[in-house]
């Protein structure tokens, strides 16, 4: 099984990702998993960054699925719109998230990252650092209750930008406006800087603390 993670910069996309029409194009091409995740009204309070896809549109969707046609599974990904760009990835999952019924929101603010590898740094030195010291370290200094780690090992369509790493962290939709919700600080300030400190020095060793996208988004699981 393949897994595939699609960016949209459609604006106003998620009615179309939520259409069932789509699921039943993504089964007949070989899909036996799908993942929709948007930034919509529900995450508006949240923060969101990033350069987007480099031609100045900011990224609006994501659409992971699991397929055993690539190449069919691509051909409908690649229709959601202009600017969609595909990558194959292998995950990791260091925190399962919650299960929810098919097509019901996960009760949580769901950020995605979109992570860029510094020049001059090798794949392997940065998978080493990343996934080997930076993953218990955002784990003890975030409150989050979801953590998936997506290795892009290639892009799959023409002209996509670079990127080397998706990641998704969910946490308590408090979190959009109160830190102490985020960082699990449990309302001690002195606490709250401790982890937002220990976390920027880590992120800052692979490079995730400039030249990243982060885009807030709702979560969703369908059955095709």
């Amino acid at each position: 099984m393949t897994k595939l993670i699609a960016i949209l910069t459609a604006p106003d996309i998620g009615p179309a990702l939520h259409d069932p029409a789509l699921r039943g194009r993504l089964a007949e091409a070989g899909v036996t998993g799908l993942q929709v995740n948007v930034d919509d009204a529900d995450v508006a309070p949240a923060m969101r960054f990033g350069p987007g896809d480099g031609n100045g549109r900011a990224i609006t969707a994501f659409v992971t699925v699991w397929t055993t046609e690539v190449e069919q599974t691509l051909a409908v990904l690649a229709g959601l719109g202009e600017g969609t760009h595909v990558w194959r990835v292998t995950e990791r999952r260091p925190v399962e998230p919650p299960v929810v019924a098919a097509g019901e929101r996960v009760d949580a603010l769901a950020n995605i990252a979109v992570l860029r590898r510094p020049d001059g740094m090798s794949k392997e030195e940065y998978l080493e650092i990343w996934i080997g010291g930076h993953t218990p370290i955002a784990s003890e200094t975030q409150a989050t209750f979801g953590y998936i780690q997506n290795i892009v090992e290639e892009p799959l369509t023409p002209g996509a930008p670079e990127i080397s790493a998706i990641v998704e962290e969910l946490f308590l939709m408090a979190g959009m406006t109160d830190m102490h919700a985020f960082y699990g600080s449990g309302g001690d300030d002195g606490e709250l800087n401790r982890r937002i400190t220990r976390l920027m020095t880590s992120v800052a060793r692979f490079g995730a603390d400039k030249g990243l996208d982060l885009v807030p988004t709702s979560r969703y699981l369908y059955q095709v």
